[in-house]
């Protein structure tokens, strides 16, 4: 029986506390944003335009955040700007990492022409520009959540392929491989119920910090406008927003930016607790 079936397990660690309780808080402000947001994010009063937060003078207890320049509470534009965020962040990452470590896996396990084959790919496809072919990719698909999700998929599977083809090609010199061999076993069995599970700390990191890369990439996008809907709230429509006004109202950049700096640190943080938690090596 191999490492990965063990039942031992590591303290959990403070930054898997903490990452996971940002992420924690984020999705559940996303998910009940309809019911927490004090404010419709899209309403706009020009006579409450670029109030500061509570706790500066002159604020309006009503806007806990201050608002931005049409009147719109930055509260409530973040929580509903984290609804696009994780969406994003879930869909891509989950099929980013449905392709590329599958593709890794076979490559890395099975080796010869088939390994070949997906290396060539993996090497022309990290050729192009991330951000450039991202941006290509959406003038071509045209903005929208589908096209946002895709050009993620596309761009980003290498990642995952590169990664999971080096872990399982170490994986499969082991001698718990060699011995379900010799049981009889297939090696399309052995792939899945040998190699995988010792593989899934390593994608389960990967996976995390995908989310976060997906987070920043939807941010750069709505940063330049190629996002959904510019009436819809997202993190870096906001920070677009507040960079043309930050001496006047800096609290409509600080906020969405403080609170993307900390959702990517926070995906980052938990793919490496999880790893380190799952993999069997640090048992």
């Amino acid at each position: 029986m191999h490492d990965a079936r063990s039942t031992m397990r590591r303290p959990i660690g403070l930054r898997l506390w903490l990452s996971g309780g940002w992420v924690t808080l984020l999705v559940l402000g996303a998910i009940f944003a309809p019911l927490i947001a004090p404010h419709d994010p899209l309403y706009q009063d020009l006579f409450a335009g670029r109030m500061p937060p509570v706790w500066v003078d002159g604020a309006d207890p009503n806007f806990l955040l201050g608002t931005d320049s049409l009147g719109r509470d930055v509260l409530s534009r973040i929580l509903y700007g984290a609804r696009l965020a994780l969406t994003v962040a879930l869909v891509a990452g989950v099929l980013t990492c449905l392709i590329g470590a599958t593709l890794g896996l076979i490559a890395g396990y099975y080796r010869g022409w088939v390994d070949m084959v997906i290396s060539r790919l993996v090497d022309i496809w990290m050729a192009f520009p991330p951000v450039l072919f991202a941006i290509l990719l959406i003038a071509v698909l045209g903005t929208g959540l589908t096209s946002i999700i895709i050009a993620i998929v596309v761009i980003d599977w290498t990642r995952f392929a590169r990664v999971v083809r080096a872990e399982a090609m170490t994986q499969g010199t082991m001698d718990y491989v060699a011995s379900a061999q010799v049981a009889g076993r297939t090696r399309f069995g052995t792939m899945l119920t040998e190699i995988l599970p010792n593989v899934l700390p390593t994608i389960l990191a990967l996976l995390t910090l995908e989310m976060g890369i997906a987070v920043i990439v939807e941010a750069i996008l709505s940063f330049v406008n190629l996002s959904i809907s510019t009436d819809a709230p997202t993190w870096g429509g906001m920070i677009a927003e507040g960079r043309t006004s930050v001496h006047q109202a800096w609290w409509v950049l600080v906020f969405p930016l403080i609170t993307l700096f900390l959702t990517v640190l926070s995906f980052s943080q938990l793919g490496e607790g999880l790893k380190d938690y799952f993999d069997p090596v640090l048992r």
